[in-house]
C-alpha cells in the first residue's frame, strides 16, 4: 500500500506483531511521521493488540469511537504493516463489508472492531472467501455469548487466523473460545509474532504503562521517572518527553519541565501540544515573549487550536496589545461560539471595545 508520505501516525497501546522503533524507521523512510499516543495532528492511529489483554471492552470501544468522531483514521497492526508494505496483502478479495455483512449476519460494529484487532484475513474491505468463514464462526460466537473483544482475544493463539475456518470453535459464555473436537474442548494456543520485534520492546511498553498509571493516579514525580526510563530505552520518543515534561511541571519542577518540553519539540517539531504546553509553562514563568512566540507557533501548525487561539488572546491583553488580543479573541469565536470560554472571549472583545473607544476620546 502507499500514501504514507506526509501522514502522522500514532500507536495507542502495546503492539503484539511488529516494533514500534522498525515501524517508526519505515514510516520515517517513506516521509511519514509515527509516535507512541495521539496528537492534534495525527492522521491515522493504529491499535495494538495488547491492548485486548490490558483495557477492558467499553474502554476499548470508547478509544475507538473517540477517534473516529476526531476524524482520525484507526488501523490495525496488520493494516499498518500492509500499508508500509512489511506485509503482503492476503489472496484477491472481492467481498465488500456489506456484502459479507449481509451473508454472515454479524453486526457492523462488530465487523469493524474485529477488523481493528485483525480477526480476518483483511483489516477492511474489499474482504476474502475466507473472511466470510470467518465472519459466520464469529456470528455463531456472538450467539453462544461470546463478545467480540473474547473472540479477538483468543483467536490469535491460533496462529494465522485464516487456520480458524478448518477448526469448530466454541464459546463458553464471555471469557474465550476453544476450538471443538468431538466432545472435548481445547483453547486455541501457540501465539504467532511476526519476526519484527526486538529484546527490550516490551520492555519499553511496560514502563510507559506503568509511567502512564502513576501519572493518572497524580503519583507526578514517579511517573516522570518512569518516562525518563522509557526515553532511556527509546531516545526518539517524544511523547514519553512530552509526558514526563507534562509531569515535572505538575510536580513543581519547572526548569526539568522547560527541558523536556524542549527536547519533546527537538524530537518532533509539529508536537501541536508540546508547543501549547511550553507556552502555558513560560506565561506562569514570566516570560510573555517565549510564551507568545509559541502559541504563534502552535497555530502555525494547526490554525484551528482553539486553546491556543483564546490563550493567546489573552496573553495580548495581558501584555496591553489590545488590538491584538481582541483579533485573536475573535478568531476563537469562529471556532467555538458557544461555550464559557466564548462567553469570555465575548466579554473581552467589549472591554476592549470600551478601552479603545475611551483612549479614542
Amino acid at each position: 500500500m502507499s500514501g504514507v508520505a506526509g501522514k502522522r501516525f500514532g500507536i495507542i497501546g502495546p503492539l503484539a506483531a511488529f516494533s514500534r522503533r522498525v515501524a517508526a524507521k519505515e514510516v520515517g523512510r517513506q516521509r511519514g511521521q509515527l509516535s507512541r499516543g495521539v496528537t492534534r495532528l495525527t492522521s491515522h492511529v493504529v491499535f495494538g493488540r495488547k491492548l485486548l489483554e490490558k483495557s477492558g471492552q467499553a474502554e476499548i470501544e470508547q478509544r475507538y469511537d473517540g477517534e473516529l468522531a476526531a476524524g482520525r483514521q484507526p488501523i490495525s497492526e496488520n493494516g499498518f504493516l500492509r500499508r508500509l508494505g512489511l506485509m503482503k496483502a492476503a489472496e484477491t478479495s472481492t467481498l465488500t463489508a456489506q456484502s459479507l455483512l449481509d451473508q454472515s449476519k454479524l453486526s457492523p460494529r462488530d465487523l469493524s472492531l474485529l477488523s481493528l484487532f485483525d480477526a480476518f484475513e483483511h483489516d477492511c474491505e474489499p474482504y476474502s472467501f475466507r473472511d466470510l468463514i470467518l465472519a459466520r464462526k464469529y456470528q455463531g460466537l456472538r450467539a453462544g455469548g461470546a463478545t467480540w473483544m473474547s473472540i479477538a482475544r483468543s483467536i490469535h493463539r491460533s496462529g494465522p487466523v485464516a487456520s480458524l475456518t478448518a477448526l469448530s470453535l466454541h464459546a463458553e459464555g464471555d471469557d474465550a473460545v476453544y476450538a471443538r473436537h468431538g466432545e472435548a474442548l481445547s483453547e486455541l494456543d501457540g501465539q504467532m509474532l511476526l519476526p519484527l520485534g526486538r529484546a527490550d520492546d516490551g520492555e519499553i511498553e511496560e514502563r510507559f504503562a506503568e509511567a502512564e498509571a502513576a501519572e493518572h493516579e497524580s503519583r507526578f514525580e514517579e511517573a516522570a521517572a518512569l518516562y525518563e526510563r522509557c526515553l532511556g530505552l527509546d531516545p526518539s520518543d517524544a511523547v514519553a518527553a512530552y509526558n514526563r515534561a507534562n509531569c515535572l511541571k505538575l510536580a513543581g519542577l519547572a526548569d526539568e519541565a522547560a527541558h523536556s518540553y524542549a527536547l519533546a519539540i527537538k524530537l518532533d517539531p509539529g508536537f501541536v501540544e508540546a508547543w501549547f504546553n511550553y507556552a502555558g509553562l513560560a506565561t506562569e514563568r514570566g516570560q510573555p515573549a517565549t510564551a507568545r512566540r509559541y502559541l504563534e507557533k502552535a497555530i502555525a501548525l494547526d490554525r484551528d487550536y482553539a486553546d491556543a487561539v483564546y490563550n493567546l488572546a489573552a496573553l495580548e491583553y495581558d501584555s496591553d496589545n489590545l488590538a491584538e488580543a481582541r483579533r485573536w479573541w475573535a478568531r476563537y469565536l469562529e471556532l467555538d461560539q458557544h461555550s464559557a470560554w466564548a462567553r469570555k472571549a465575548t466579554r473581552g472583545i467589549q472591554v476592549i471595545d470600551m478601552q479603545l473607544n475611551h483612549r479614542a476620546g
